[in-house]
């Protein structure tokens, strides 16, 4: 033959190709908290009892530094299951849809490549069109579960189960608090200490170690039918608490995430990185994994290499946006982006002389600090002027100031670092087709219940009574 090389590749691909046939690719359990802080996480440092979590973490990999687009469960989750930012899909407000025509999500994808994907628990995504789950009862139930992997089994198709709990989203009314003694409890430095505070954080701390008996169940559910050793498992604790300035903040307790990853054979247990990853990137990892191609739509890359330990690094930086326009007891409008290095965040606030608002004001912690700061307590009046008072531009060392309590925009040795932020921000603001306060002031077009009632939007939206069963 005139080509021998030519014939050698020829060889080696069909071989290559014969092998991916004959190897088939895993299963992907997803599991996703709800209005967890991922610093409450056990082995992340947190005061949260999480065995079955912190047990997660020792058999796999975890991510100290993964982060979200928004620090909001229904934006969160359309950007996690699609791939593609908030705003690139239109699923940007709380409460939302995906508008964007043409949108394809993770279960459209994984099928293509023979997968069942199926979910159970919290939805808060739509349209079903872009999102059509199989869906499985809520809360996990072993018989309906173990009948969806006995029925991929017979197909001979791997499967994808996203378990997506309620807790611990507020109400706080799930777990043992007598495990927790609000006394000794640790609070946030931006929080003002009170009883209520105390009383809630301990709520919630017992609704987490609920949620890690439901980490537990589903675990179980893989050792039980034998699917343990097959299976990528991720946990996800989702966007901060609804306590103070964590949920519906960019500030780190809102938008970074708690992230495990166990997958026997191929990730190293007992493994900690430092890569910055971002939920978008979620989707196109499982493709990888599952051989399914990556198309230029979606914004997120595969972290691959850092599973399989062949790197410690992914990206430099990450983004994040928060749309208040029509969240429970929100303020008419309050936009806000953010860009985060290793080092440094910048925050730019839109409209930071309008007001500030929006559920987390509307709990008993909040409302005592209100009536702290009135008896003359300095450091709820701290806390209340570090949530409702911001500049349009804050900048974080978040390595010497986790919690984000010393804005350094006025300093001017930092004005370099704050151009090449800014930089990066309006250059992704740019690729989004984000324009600042003109899409704020549109979000209500991208909320279903305005799309349903347009005369809804002469007003801004009331706190719904929340159920114990986590209605979101």
């Amino acid at each position: 033959m005139k080509h021998p090389r030519l014939l050698l590749l020829l060889v080696a691909l069909t071989f290559s190709a014969t092998l991916r046939a004959a190897t088939p690719p895993p299963n992907f359990l997803l599991i996703i908290a709800d209005d967890f802080t991922f610093s409450d996480v056990g082995c992340y440092g947190g005061q949260a009892y999480t065995p079955t979590i912190d047990k997660l973490a020792r058999d796999g990999l975890k991510f100290t530094r993964c982060f979200q687009a928004a620090p909001m469960c229904s934006p969160t989750r359309h950007a996690l299951y699609t791939g593609m930012y908030p705003i690139k899909t239109g699923a940007y407000p709380n409460h939302t849809f995906v508008s964007r025509p043409n949108t394809v999500s993770l279960v459209q994808r994984l099928r293509a490549g023979g997968y069942r994907v199926a979910l159970s628990g919290k939805s808060h995504v739509g349209p079903a069109e872009v999102l059509p789950f199989e869906p499985l009862p809520d809360p996990l139930n072993g018989k309906a579960h173990r009948a969806f992997l006995a029925s991929a089994a017979r197909e001979k198709k791997p499967f994808c189960l996203v378990v997506a709990s309620h807790n611990p989203h507020s109400p706080w009314t799930q777990g043992d608090r007598s495990r927790y003694d609000a006394a000794k409890l640790r609070l946030p430095p931006d929080w003002a200490d009170t009883p209520e505070t105390r009383d809630d954080f301990r709520n919630y701390l017992a609704e987490c170690t609920a949620l890690d008996a439901e980490v537990a169940d589903a675990l179980a559910l893989l050792t039980e039918t034998g699917r343990d050793k097959d299976t990528v498992v991720v946990f996800l604790s989702e966007q901060g608490t609804s306590l103070p300035r964590a949920k519906w903040n960019l500030y780190d307790r809102g938008i970074q995430s708690a992230c495990l990853v166990r997958w026997p054979g191929n990730v190293r247990p007992g493994t900690t990185t430092a890569a910055m990853i971002e939920y978008v990137d979620i989707l196109p990892t499982f493709l990888e994994i599952a051989g399914q191609p990556r198309t230029s739509d979606l914004d997120g890359r595969s972290f691959l290499p850092v599973l399989r330990g062949a790197t410690d690094s992914h990206k430099e930086f990450v983004f994040a946006q928060y749309t208040n326009r029509g969240v429970n007891n929100g303020s008419d409008h309050y936009g806000i982006r953010s860009v985060r290095s290793a080092r440094y965040k910048y925050i730019w606030n839109f409209t930071p002389g309008d007001p500030y608002a929006n559920a987390s004001m509307k709990n008993a912690t909040y409302e005592s600090w209100v009536k702290a700061a009135a008896a003359g307590d300095v450091g709820a009046r701290a806390a209340i002027q570090r949530l409702l008072h911001r500049t349009e531009v804050e900048f974080y060392d978040v390595l010497a100031d986790p919690a984000e309590l010393k804005n350094l925009s006025a300093e001017a040795a930092l004005a370099p670092e704050m151009a090449r932020h800014r930089a990066q921000l309006d250059a992704w603001m740019q690729a989004q087709g984000d324009r600042g306060q003109a899409t704020e002031m549109e979000a209500l077009r991208h909320m279903k219940r305005y799309v349903e009632d347009p005369g809804a939007a002469s007003g801004a939206p009331k706190q719904k009574k929340k159920a114990a069963n986590k209605t979101p």
